[in-house]
């Protein structure tokens, strides 16, 4: 196991009813907040009437921007910028998933940054401050509400990136279950195969010694085996969807991550999907991921893909580490099918002739992956395989 130094800041309210804390906690570092949310949602299902009477019952005035985008833009992020600087916000909240937290992190980065934010992800600039960031989730997936990552696009470049700061984490994530049962079918499905491939991404790795972190994971990825076909048949299954969501934000606050090399392979092929068509990411991991792992299975992986195999899918019987690996690989790409989860990008409009494009922004930077070090040809290799099934 590698050295590391972890710290976890964000304050958990997890449960029913917990929103009624929402007014305490802003009020420990802000009275003006910036409203942030997505499509209109949380209006429909009832959250935004909650949340704006809680504002007014406690004194708090607030500002509102909506429409954010399931890949949030960076036109997005400006335009809070320039929000919370016109009514002196000293507090952001985001009401939704993942892309809505992601887009209020860097809109309270940009305010105390003079630069275009976008600085943030070309690496022009480092993020070293932001305003106080809580959030109140609404679907089970990206893990944002318990880290300092983010990952904007930027329409005019067709990029997608990612950053990361301190300064970004949550003070407090109010996770309440109850807010996920409208979530449709497909959403969630998206969602646990999002939370799946972080799981992923930490787990497949050649570190030694990581014996705890390995097993946590594949407690979570058992949990999101068990519970998904729950949550898909019934939606408001309190703890099915407990369960799923508690394990989204575990997969991705550092826990299982820390002390070895990670991969990341996977999220970086889906960024160029998602920045290009529009595409939502969860779905993008879950075409990707067991080409990935075909492409990846070597006999000096095969070890690691036998143990997930052995003790994820419970697959049993005296086989060598190999013909285990492509059994457990096989049940991967069968349970994202069950979901109702398409295995192909020729099936979500990706065009065959912007494959290799692709590969290049992908590794533009170098080569990608820690688990298996992927060039532009093996991107390439991933991309057409996964084309065309």
């Amino acid at each position: 196991m590698q050295n590391f130094t972890y710290q976890v800041g964000t304050r958990i309210l997890f449960g029913k009813g917990q929103i009624e804390q929402l007014g305490k906690e802003i009020l420990k570092y802000g009275r003006k907040v910036l409203l942030v949310y997505g499509g209109g949602s949380i209006k429909r299902s009832g959250i935004y009437e909650q949340v704006v009477k809680i504002l007014s019952e406690n004194g708090i005035e607030y500002v509102e921007l909506s429409g954010i985008q399931p890949n949030p833009r960076v036109s997005s992020v400006r335009k809070g910028i320039e929000l919370c600087r016109q009514h002196g916000v000293d507090f952001i909240l985001p009401v939704g998933g993942g892309s809505t937290i992601d887009c209020a992190k860097i809109i309270a980065a940009g305010v105390m940054y003079e630069g275009d934010p976008w600085d943030f992800f070309t690496r022009k600039a480092r993020i070293k401050g932001a305003l106080p960031v809580g959030t109140v989730v609404t679907l089970a997936a990206a893990g944002s509400e318990m880290n300092g990552n983010a990952v904007i696009s930027n329409e005019d470049t067709l990029e997608k990136m990612g950053t990361g700061s301190m300064h970004l984490i949550p003070k407090f994530s109010i996770l309440d279950p109850v807010y996920t049962f409208t979530v449709p079918a497909e959403q969630t499905a998206a969602g646990i195969a999002d939370i799946m491939s972080h799981i992923f991404e930490q787990y497949f790795s050649l570190t030694p010694g990581t014996f705890i972190q390995d097993r946590m994971a594949e407690a979570m990825l058992k949990t999101c085996i068990y519970y998904a076909p729950q949550v898909i048949a019934n939606p408001e299954d309190y703890e099915a969807r407990a369960n799923i969501m508690w394990t989204g934000s575990l997969a991705l606050n550092g826990l299982i991550g820390e002390g070895k090399q990670e991969d990341w392979a996977t999220h970086a092929m889906e960024h160029e999907l998602s920045a290009i068509y529009d595409i939502t990411h969860g779905l993008g991991l879950a075409i990707l991921t067991p080409y990935w792992m075909d492409y990846v299975l070597s006999e000096e992986t095969a070890p690691k893909f036998g143990e997930y195999a052995r003790n994820v899918w419970e697959i049993e019987g005296e086989l060598d580490d190999m013909k285990l690996a492509r059994a457990g690989i096989e049940k991967t790409a069968a349970f994202f099918r069950s979901l109702g989860l398409a295995s192909t990008l020729k099936e979500v409009g990706v065009e065959e002739d912007r494959l290799e494009e692709m590969a290049v922004r992908v590794t533009v930077r170098g080569a990608i992956g820690g688990f298996k070090k992927l060039e532009k040809e093996d991107v390439l290799k991933i991309y057409q395989k996964a084309y065309r099934g």
